[in-house]
């Protein structure tokens, strides 16, 4: 793939054209009607197991989206999957680059969460369950395509906006969940994510993937005071303890790669309802355990490293104690997304954007600070850049909050952004 950059070089040294003072000037008159909607769409609780929820969501912004002339779908996912679908509108063309803006309008919150409000804290600040993520990043993109709509700048350009409905917590099988995603980066040249922003001064050009692993140990359920011997062996509990400090001694390491052990149960019987991630253990302290397990997950920055990994993980666990068994198996859940060349050209146009808004340079965030993200599954397909979205705290919390005051800037950033991609050579 030509580095984006090579493609789009006489964008990369510009001030703001009269086409782009417009479109400040139409976002800078509808900025109050932006912070109400998004007052609106937060106060509408879409946690991700909240289908009714999330289709209202969806609703609200398909009718928005349509009203700028896009061809707003829902797609459904199976009732199998106990998930709500995603919003996908569009439009089509032929001229400049072909966009993919993506975004998420389930959040961690459900419906019995005591955290349903946007409340102002302060004239800069509201609590918002979802409002930083990512709600806000939605509407940021609704609202710089609504400036650029209103100045005739989307004729004969295609954007498709793909606002997902279970990124908190991904419908399986991926296959399905995903394809839609997919098969849109497919048709298109570049892909924008409206994640959480960093700050002005960071955008994300690689994200790293994430993969679910499980070790499941058997012993030999035996009196203690046979512990160590020949014919009892060192029992589930002593196998596990083995696994987990040999990974954490031979796996751990590499630069962005990280693991991390986030529930176990050991004792004579174990029940886990992988489902919810509870479970209990029943065992004494007389009796050798026979059996243990632990989930986990693992982060990486490409597959490569992923596979190193798991194969180091599998050599661990099959060197087995006296009297023991062990597996371990991994589940996919998001791809990697790598520092490419394409993504950092990307970085580059972004970052003349924000000069030319005096708005300071832009660099690329450290991928071991951020979490996985719908973009990554794209990131195989098209250039990247993520990020782009609200500035807050405190997002999965009860305290997250939502900056306003610097909702309009980004909202001026994305809108000059687009237009200048939609109009590269």
């Amino acid at each position: 793939m030509i580095p984006f950059l090579l493609l789009c070089l006489p964008a990369l040294a510009q001030n703001l054209s009269n086409k782009e003072k417009k479109i400040i000037t139409t976002i800078e008159r509808n900025n109050l009607d932006a912070l109400k909607f998004l007052e609106e769409v937060i106060n509408m609780n879409s946690g991700t197991m909240n289908p009714d929820g999330v289709r209202a969501v969806g609703q609200v912004f398909s009718d928005q989206f349509d009203a700028i002339g896009f061809d707003t779908r829902w797609i459904d996912m199976p009732s199998e999957m106990q998930r709500a679908g995603h919003l996908f509108a569009e439009t089509t063309g032929s001229k400049g680059k072909k966009l993919l803006l993506i975004g998420h309008i389930d959040t961690v919150f459900e419906a019995d969460s005591p955290f349903q409000k946007f409340e102002m804290i302060n004239d800069s600040l509201a609590h918002a369950p979802g409002g930083n993520d990512m709600k806000g990043g939605d509407v940021i993109v609704l609202y710089a395509l609504k400036a650029l709509h209103e100045n005739g700048l989307l004729k004969d350009h295609q954007i498709i906006v793909a606002f997902t409905g279970d990124e908190e917590a991904t419908g399986k099988p991926l296959s399905i969940s995903r394809k839609d995603l997919i098969d849109a980066a497919k048709r298109s040249d570049i892909a924008l994510g409206f994640e959480t922003s960093t700050g002005f001064n960071n955008a994300t050009i690689a994200r790293r993937g994430a993969s679910g692993w499980k070790v499941e140990v058997t012993g030999k359920r035996a009196h203690s005071s046979g512990v160590f011997n020949e014919n009892v062996g060192a029992g589930a509990i002593f196998e596990m303890s083995r696994i987990l400090h040999e990974f954490y001694e031979k796996v751990r390491g590499e630069t962005y790669l990280t693991f991390n052990p986030g529930v176990i149960l050991g004792g004579t019987f174990v029940n886990l309802d992988e489902t919810n991630s509870t479970g209990d253990a029943f065992g004494k302290s007389n009796v050798v355990a026979q059996t243990a397990v632990v989930k986990g997950g693992l982060r990486f920055i490409s597959e490569e490293q992923k596979e190193n990994a798991r194969a180091k993980m599998r050599e661990i666990v099959a060197n087995n104690l006296p009297q023991t068994s062990a597996e371990i198996t991994f589940i996919d859940s998001y791809p990697a997304m790598g520092p490419t060349e394409g993504n950092k050209a990307l970085l580059q146009v972004l970052n003349q954007v924000s000069l030319d808004l005096e708005q300071g340079g832009v660099e690329g965030y450290d991928p071991e600070k951020r979490g996985a993200a719908d973009v990554s599954f794209v990131a195989e397909h098209v250039d990247c850049l993520d990020g782009l979205g609200t500035m807050g705290t405190g997002a999965h919390t009860p305290q997250e909050t939502v900056n306003l005051k610097t909702f309009q800037a980004l909202t001026e950033r994305t809108a000059i952004l687009i237009y200048r991609l939609l109009n590269a050579n």
